[in-house]
C-alpha cells in the first residue's frame, strides 16, 4: 500500500472510501471482496470487544469486526453500523462494520503521505498513509494491523 521507490511517478492506487464514527477512511480496493448491508452477527464467548461475532456468508463462517471499536474511536452505546465491507487478507476473510461507504477514489501513489510517528511502538499502526482528496483527509488503513492475529481472535 505504501509507495516504493521503484514505482513510476504516474502510478495510481484505487481506494474504497468510507466513514467510521464521522471520520474518513479508505482501504486498497484490491483487498475488498464485497460490500453488504449489515446483518446480525452471532456473538462468540470470550471474543475481544471489537469482534461483533460471526455470520454465515454463503456457507463460510465470517468474523465481523466493529471497525470503530477496533480503532478505538466513536464507541457510542447502541450505535449500529450500517455497512459491512468484506475484505481478504493473506487468505483470511473478515467483515468490517462501518457507517457508510462513499466512493472509489483513484489517487496518485506519489500523493500518499506517511502519517507522523507518534509513539515508539515497533508494531505497525492502523493508518498506513494519508491522502488529501477533494479537501478531505483520508486515512488509508493498514489492513495487516486492523485484522487480528489468530491469538487475538475468539477462543
Amino acid at each position: 500500500m505504501t509507495p516504493t521507490p521503484r514505482q513510476s511517478d504516474d502510478a495510481v492506487m484505487e481506494l474504497l472510501a468510507f466513514r467510521v464514527a464521522g471520520q474518513d477512511y479508505a482501504l486498497d480496493i484490491m483487498t475488498v471482496r464485497e460490500i453488504r448491508s449489515s446483518t446480525l452477527a452471532t456473538s462468540l464467548p470470550r471474543a475481544p470487544s471489537f469482534v461483533r461475532g460471526v455470520i454465515n456468508l454463503r456457507g463460510m463462517v465470517l468474523p465481523i469486526l466493529d471497525l470503530a471499536r477496533r480503532l478505538g474511536i466513536g464507541e457510542e452505546a447502541g450505535l449500529t453500523r450500517n455497512v459491512t465491507i468484506v475484505v481478504d487478507h493473506e487468505g483470511r476473510s473478515f467483515g468490517l462494520m462501518v457507517d457508510a461507504v462513499s466512493d472509489i477514489i483513484t489517487v496518485p501513489v506519489a500523493a500518499l503521505q506517511r502519517p507522523p510517528s507518534l509513539s515508539n511502538e515497533t508494531e505497525p499502526g492502523f493508518v498506513n498513509a494519508l491522502a488529501i482528496v477533494e479537501g478531505r483527509m483520508l486515512r488509508v488503513l493498514e489492513l495487516a494491523a486492523v485484522i487480528p492475529r489468530p491469538s487475538e481472535e475468539a477462543a
